[in-house]
């Protein structure tokens, strides 16, 4: 009795589980997505936010993101902005030949290998962000690292670059210390430690960094929401000042900005919630472009719902895509609900949790400029909700 009990629970507990969408989509559902290039695609169920796809010059595609392992009975879908997670300061990897099958790669890049974790002295400016977010300025970052409890520790929204045959890993990460980032970079063309940190200390202060690499191999680093600085040959300082750099006829966002070539233009992207209220609608991504790096910058632009902080990439075949993931307050609704969804008071999604990928149009337009939309209809047109009218 208590056996058969056991198996109805864990039945029930399934059911549930597979209701609200936690498991990836058949590959055969997902082999014809990809082959039509026209719908949205959860290709990978488990925690992540931030998801962000590389296809690499061995063939193939590599999948990181802000990760965490779930404890056994926790509500996988009430994680909100501070999860109960397992070991969330290793950054996992995947990778795939198809964009279908996802193997592990494992955890080649963790906080135990950390820059931060041997300096004795504290960065400039953070005595008052110690202050800002109730952290100690007497501790010296070695000392957060010896003294706050591991699973306290956070390591958010990597990225992965192939640069000059190496690979190099950009993050940031609110724990122990607020405001720190890192770039940490291989020693040859495999993606393993030893790692070294060229940029040392000023990587503080840098949160959500990305990398562009110019078509004349310069390097620039991205952070916040639009400001940009080259970086010198070695990747080991600045070469620049940094310039701030967005749209002509508003802000961004607040997050998540990277940066595009794309024919001519140089295109920035940027994520806000729909609304402009933090975690209130729908957790957007948005675009602008130029004729040149610096600047300047079009209007903003509208390029998905749901598909903030999402990162757009090209498959073997030359198509775009843009991640997606779960970012809600409440779980995941339909896309019959969402037709009916009154306006928002609170953040919501149709995202399941995991990472999702969703086709994008990406037109180069008569006058040179770069159109760019999510070709599934769910993502492509703004809620009403949205504060920009496009």
């Amino acid at each position: 009795m208590m056996y058969l009990s056991r198996t109805i629970l864990t039945t029930i507990v399934l059911l549930f589980l597979s209701s609200i969408g936690h498991a990836a989509m058949p590959s055969v559902e997902v082999e014809k997505g990809i082959e039509s290039h026209d719908r949205a695609l959860h290709i990978l169920d488990g925690f992540m936010r931030d998801p962000y796809i590389i296809l690499a010059p061995d063939g193939y595609y590599y999948l990181t993101g802000t990760t965490g392992g779930i404890p056994e009975g926790y509500d996988i879908l009430n994680v909100g902005l501070k999860p109960k997670l397992i070991d969330p300061w290793k950054m996992r990897v995947w990778r795939s030949k198809d964009l279908v099958r996802w193997d592990s790669y494992g955890s080649p890049y963790t906080q135990l290998d950390n820059y931060w974790s041997t300096v004795e002295e504290m960065p400039e400016d953070s005595e008052k962000r110690g202050k800002q977010s109730g952290q100690s300025s007497a501790k010296t970052p070695k000392k957060m690292w010896q003294t706050i409890p591991q699973d306290q520790w956070r390591l958010w929204a990597p990225e992965l670059h192939l640069i000059n045959g190496k690979w190099v890993i950009i993050h940031t990460t609110p724990s122990p210390l607020k405001g720190m980032a890192n770039l940490a970079v291989t020693a040859g063309d495999q993606l393993e430690g030893p790692y070294t940190y060229p940029m040392g200390m000023d990587m503080f202060s840098k949160h959500d960094p990305s990398i562009f690499q110019d078509d004349d191999g310069t390097v620039w680093m991205v952070w916040k929401v639009g400001t940009i600085a080259l970086l010198n040959s070695g990747l080991n300082g600045f070469a620049g000042e940094s310039i701030d750099i967005g749209p002509s006829n508003r802000i961004m966002g607040h997050e998540g900005a990277l940066i595009k070539k794309i024919g001519s233009k140089y295109v920035l992207f940027g994520t806000a919630w729909s609304t402009d209220k933090g975690r209130v609608g729908n957790y957007n991504l948005y675009y602008c472009t130029a004729d040149t790096l610096t600047g300047p910058y079009g209007e903003r632009k509208f390029a998905g719902r749901f598909l903030g902080h999402g990162f757009p990439f090209q498959d073997k075949l030359g198509r775009w895509w843009c991640t997606a993931f779960y970012n809600g307050n409440i779980p995941p609704i339909s896309r019959e609900d969402l037709k009916k969804r009154p306006l928002p008071d609170t953040a919501y999604t149709i995202n399941k949790m995991g990472t999702t990928i969703v086709p994008l149009e990406v037109k180069i337009l008569d006058d040179g400029d770069v159109s760019i939309r999510a070709k599934d209809p769910a993502y492509a047109t703004p809620g009403p909700d949205e504060v920009q009218q496009f």
